[in-house]
């Protein structure tokens, strides 16, 4: 079988690429190579075929789309961002870029396609009232947060809310440009599904650490910025009190997450569209992180900064049930030694 993986030479597409060729499938990149992303030009393995080149260019797309029987959608510009002035090239790089890739199946008569998503679409995470009643929280008050109270408030009683596991059934509400940017792709390949007859797997990972990730960006994710300081002998910092909640999962099960959405998709999947939670079984806060990562290193103890920003969610954590059930899926790389393997293993840009 070959496939094509978008974004093959970033930190996620490189993992997927080596999971779908250890299944002796044969492989096609397509990657702008951004020297933004990519310092030095990256290698790809012995045996994939390289296509330098932007998924938002339609000659691009039908080149890389020759022969294919799967699209493992992974090129993005990923983080937060710095400010508004990032949105244009979050709508061009994610969503224009989804909607010529998904044209370009059209005429290339693919229908099977996984995409790369993002716990983000949720915006905060599932929560419930003191008495167990499930709720919706809004954004955060700013007098909270200035006051160091960091969890959100009921808007019902004004109590503070208790987190939750969040189900692919939450309603998404995105809260900054990137979050919009995924929902949008999301909604693009759920069109495409059900005006085409095609069929999409939606992988909405959380948060993503191994080995390969991108270091010193705006855009790079909390595990690379904790590993930058410490290798400067400095501590990290952490923002809030340290006791945000999220779903850390090595890149490796993310990847296999990959191949099993492919799989199903080949086999006879029943859904046009279908969205999935890739997270990990263990819920960890980021000071927890911070903290693991200090003592592997034999570093300083990590800084407990209280500073906030706006439009950060408190707490994100993935029931990944469904995707078990569904696809057979499940993480496999424990946090402390996924923790280890990566303090050890070198970041992209190093």
């Amino acid at each position: 079988m070959k496939v094509l993986v978008t974004g093959g030479a970033g930190f996620i597409g490189s993992h997927v690429v080596s999971a779908a060729l250890s299944r002796g499938w044969d492989v096609r990149v397509v990657d702008s190579l951004a020297k933004d992303i990519h310092p030095r030009r990256p290698t790809v393995e012995p045996g994939v075929e390289l296509l330098a080149g932007d998924v938002c260019d339609p000659d691009v797309v039908a080149q890389a789309l020759e022969g294919v029987a799967v699209v493992l959608h992974q090129s993005a510009k990923v983080g937060l961002g710095v400010d508004f002035s990032d949105a244009p090239g979050y709508v061009r790089n994610n969503d224009l870029a989804t909607a010529v890739l998904l044209a370009g199946m059209v005429r290339a008569g693919i229908g099977r396609l996984v995409l790369a998503s993002s716990m983000v679409v949720y915006g905060e995470g599932a929560y419930h009232e003191q008495n167990g009643d499930p709720v919706r929280p809004g954004p955060r008050r700013r007098e909270d947060l200035q006051a160091g109270i960091f969890d959100p408030r009921s808007p019902v009683t004004g109590d503070l809310l208790v987190p939750a596991l969040v189900s692919e059934e939450a309603l998404l509400d995105p809260r900054n440009v990137y979050a919009a940017s995924k929902v949008a792709q999301e909604n693009l390949a759920s069109v495409w599904a059900n005006t085409t007859g095609g069929q999409a797997i939606a992988l909405r990972y959380h948060n993503v650490y191994g080995p390969g990730m991108p270091k010193d960006t705006p855009y790079a994710g909390v595990a690379s910025f904790f590993r930058s300081a410490l290798s400067r002998g400095e501590a990290p910092r952490v923002f809030e009190d340290g006791k945000q909640r999220r779903s850390f999962v090595h890149v490796a099960d993310v990847a296999e997450a990959n191949i099993a959405s492919a799989q199903a998709l080949c086999a006879g999947f029943h859904h046009p569209f279908r969205a999935y939670n890739v997270g990990a079984g263990e819920v960890h806060t980021v000071g927890e992180v911070a903290r693991t990562m200090s003592a592997i290193n034999g570093g300083p103890e990590p800084a407990v900064t209280g500073e906030y920003r706006l439009g950060d969610v408190r707490h994100v954590t993935a029931s990944s049930a469904l995707i078990k059930a569904e696809l057979g899926w499940e993480p496999r790389r424990g946090f402390e030694a996924g923790m280890a393997e990566f303090m050890a293993a070198p970041l992209r840009g190093d």
